[in-house]
């Protein structure tokens, strides 16, 4: 049996580090198969060396995230262990501190995956962005948070957001009530975020003075779209017409976000998503960056980034 001690400055960071039952140590433990116990100013870990090894990086990472003033949760432990795992857990500093908005209640909005901040870092320092990824990598409450916070910061003028209207199995028409009460769930997650960030009443107050539009993407065309944040949510729905038509709204001082998850298209027919034909278009202009998200990104329950893993493996198998 092999052991290995940590010391801790303060006794704050032990029980951050421990989390409420010890819950945050029991992860640790369940996934290196070893023993973690907190004794005053010291932690000590024992069981195989290799094991032990890795599960003291980890609490190291950790410990830096609670002295940058982080608040632990089952999905940065994990990430944590899933860095230590490839050996790139130094980068772990790099995601510390960096707040990019605060919800109506006060929550501080930041990237919790390395890819989440380099496509927030990609979105500040482009004029358009496409992101694409698996559900629940945040790609679009990210984009939107950037877009409040550029609207708050009075960099732009008016906040659009936008989605094509395509069902996933579903018709329109069976929908009860006119064309906007139809076409108001397919904008639903874009509301939500909204109103996260916002809060509902800022939020209708600022659709009636007309800086926020949620509309269909149909709605875009003929227009020219200056002084705005745009951001395009579903984008793998949109016809390579579409997508062209959306890209060629773009006026000047505005920014463009297009978000997509190329293994979820609904377009009928075999019909080619515009998405996909936009990534090999734009891939070397100037400008405009990609960011690709993977499982590893995904910030919602466990089982999502199993699910992603999942389909994965049967589409490979299956090829």
């Amino acid at each position: 049996m092999f052991e290995q001690r940590i010391n801790i400055d303060r006794m704050e960071q032990a029980v951050a580090l421990f989390g409420s039952f010890d819950e945050n140590i029991k992860l640790i433990e369940n996934e290196y198969t070893v023993n973690v116990v907190g004794r005053g100013s010291e932690i000590k870990v024992s069981g195989e060396p290799e094991n032990v090894a890795k599960a003291v990086r980890v609490i190291e990472s950790l410990l830096t995230l609670i002295n940058r003033g982080e608040v632990l949760s089952e999905q940065n432990i994990r990430y944590c262990i899933a860095l230590v795992n490839e050996g790139t857990e130094e980068k772990i500093e790099t995601l510390a501190g960096d707040c990019i908005c605060v919800t109506s209640k006060g929550k501080p909005v930041k990237p919790k995956t390395l890819g989440q901040k380099k496509y927030c870092n990609a979105i500040k320092e482009n004029t358009i962005t496409i992101g694409v990824g698996p559900a629940g990598t945040g790609k679009t409450y990210l984009a939107v948070a950037l877009a409040v916070t550029a609207f708050r910061a009075q960099q732009v003028n008016r906040i659009i957001l936008t989605r094509p209207a395509v069902e996933a199995g579903e018709k329109l028409g069976f929908l009860p009530g006119d064309l906007q009460q139809k076409v108001d769930p397919y904008l639903r997650p874009l509301y939500d975020a909204l109103f996260d960030m916002l809060g509902a009443e800022t939020y209708q107050r600022y659709v009636e003075r007309g800086n926020i539009e949620v509309a269909p993407l149909a709605y875009m065309r003929g227009r020219t779209l200056d002084d705005s944040f745009i951001i395009l949510d579903e984008a793998q729905n949109t016809t390579p017409e579409q997508m062209k038509m959306f890209l060629t709204r773009l006026g000047f001082g505005s920014k463009m976000v297009i978000t997509g998850d190329v293994t979820q298209i609904d377009l009928p027919d075999g019909r080619h998503s515009g998405l996909k034909e936009a990534i090999k278009i734009l891939r070397n202009v100037d400008d405009i960056a990609q960011v690709t998200f993977n499982e590893k990104d995904v910030v919602r329950h466990r089982l999502v980034q199993d699910i992603i893993k999942a389909y994965e493996k049967y589409q490979e198998g299956r090829r």
